[in-house]
């Protein structure tokens, strides 16, 4: 499930006995370490449900407000850490096999929301259930088609709950079009004309999309994604500096070391060393919903105040624009 960069992650304790593609298992189990002293890389997709106290979960650097009914989509990529933890909470996990052959948008459930009324009544009927299910039937057919179809239901409720029904804008297409390009490119090339070329488009195409949905440029957000996957070794594994570099296609360590300085304002070592240490005091509100959504835009800046990873709803509005951007779901 997760992945520290020291050795391979233990099973977890209650996966389901059905199928690997689908398991359900306490908040605690994700981390060898009871403390959480430093994140861990996620490997599968999940949902987090907090069931009982309050506290901080950190995820991709920003931290994210928890009580009973707090709800978290966390992707396979990211890194998390809950410090303590302080609340309790149950998480769903599934490859993404497990929805093969329905039609979900598994991105459309935002990062962080505050679930209320029958909305909440109704998530923790579904997670509670899937969590009995996964436990008491035999590994069949029949039994895993009923884990998958709980799962969709589960997403396609979350994700009817944050539909967007605006008319999406030419930008809005372009932009996701390359998102999904520099998910998929960024350790290779950090070029604008790469991606344009690969989608067909224009370098000032690219640069009006994002500038429209995001404000930043076509190369800032492949920067930003360049950083925050940086980030994310740094703090998460024990790969030297120099390779983590390497793997991000830089060819010399003091190349690598300017870039994520001047994307960061600290230099990986200091970074590394930083991400030690006990997190407090720092708390991320999710933005508005009338900011993108879809993924984090514009400059990595960890450990300041800014919104979630991948966007999200706070359920009151005025929630403040952040300072912290990023663009990148692994």
């Amino acid at each position: 499930m997760v992945s520290t960069g020291l050795s391979p992650a233990p099973p977890i304790g209650t996966a389901s006995p059905v199928t690997d593609e689908i398991a359900t298992f306490a908040l605690a189990d994700l981390s060898r370490d009871p403390g959480w002293q430093r994140p861990v890389i996620v490997e599968q997709e999940l949902l987090i449900l907090t069931t009982r106290g309050h506290g901080d979960a950190e995820l991709d650097f920003h931290l994210l407000p928890c009580r009973p009914g707090t709800l978290l989509r966390v992707r396979a990529g990211q890194v998390l850490r809950c410090p303590g933890p302080q609340f309790d909470a149950t998480v769903v996990s599934w490859k993404p096999e497990a929805l093969r052959g329905f039609d979900i948008d598994v991105d459309a459930p935002v990062t962080w929301r505050q679930l209320a009324g029958e909305d909440e009544d109704a998530v923790i009927t579904e997670v509670s259930q899937l969590a009995v299910d996964c436990q008491r039937h035999p590994d069949s057919g029949i039994a895993r088609a009923l884990l998958r179809h709980q799962l969709a239901v589960l997403l396609l409720r979350l994700a009817l709950a944050g539909d967007d029904r605006s008319v999406p804008r030419p930008e809005d297409e372009t932009f996701h079009r390359f998102s999904r390009e520099v998910e998929h490119g960024y350790p290779q090339t950090r070029r604008v004309e790469d991606y344009a070329v690969g989608l067909r488009c224009s370098v000032r195409t690219l640069t009006r999309a994002c500038l429209a949905v995001t404000g930043r440029s076509a190369k800032q957000i492949i920067d930003a994604r360049v950083a925050l996957q940086a980030g994310r070794l740094l703090a998460a594994t024990d790969q030297p500096i120099a390779q983590i570099g390497r793997r991000l296609g830089f060819s010399e360590p003091t190349n690598f070391g300017r870039f994520f300085t001047r994307e960061v304002g600290v230099s990986p070592g200091a970074f590394r060393a930083a991400r030690l240490q006990p997190v407090a005091g720092r708390v991320v509100r999710p933005r508005p919903p009338t900011e993108p959504t879809d993924a984090n835009v514009g400059r990595f800046r960890p450990g300041t105040l800014g919104e979630p990873a991948n966007g999200g709803h706070s359920g009151r509005p005025g929630s403040p624009t952040g300072l912290a951007r990023g663009i990148g779901r692994a």
